[in-house]
């Protein structure tokens, strides 16, 4: 993204996580898959990105509907620059609509595929 962070240009991973993973690990808590997989991909590209004079953005959220405070903040600011260009009713949360309609339907096509094929 350019000039996304302090006039920086930003690398940003995104990633979608099932809470449901590893839950045999330990209690299940909300987000917990979430933040554990940011601090993965920050350690995992931080550095690789500052070499390169960008900033890097973790954007993480899971299929309940967590997000990560850094997606959020992105989501918001996206979310200002639609409804500052476009100033319709429909585009104060357009954003946030349009991501929780994509994760519900990735969601929904990976619980369709479990299903058993049943010939008729």
């Amino acid at each position: 993204m350019y000039g996304w962070v302090g006039g920086k240009h930003a690398c940003m991973d995104v990633t979608e996580v099932s809470p449901l993973v590893g839950l045999r690990v330990g209690p299940f808590t909300v987000g917990h898959t979430t933040i554990k997989s940011v601090s993965s991909k920050v350690a995992k590209h931080k550095k690789t990105c500052s070499d390169i004079q960008h900033a890097f953005m973790p954007f993480a959220f899971d299929t309940y509907g967590f997000s990560t405070l850094e997606v959020v903040n992105l989501l918001h600011r996206v979310q200002r620059v639609i409804h500052n260009n476009i100033m319709t009713p429909r585009s104060i949360n357009v954003v946030f609509v349009r991501i929780s309609f994509a994760i519900q339907t990735g969601l929904a096509a990976q619980l369709v595929v479990c299903l058993p094929f049943i010939h008729v």
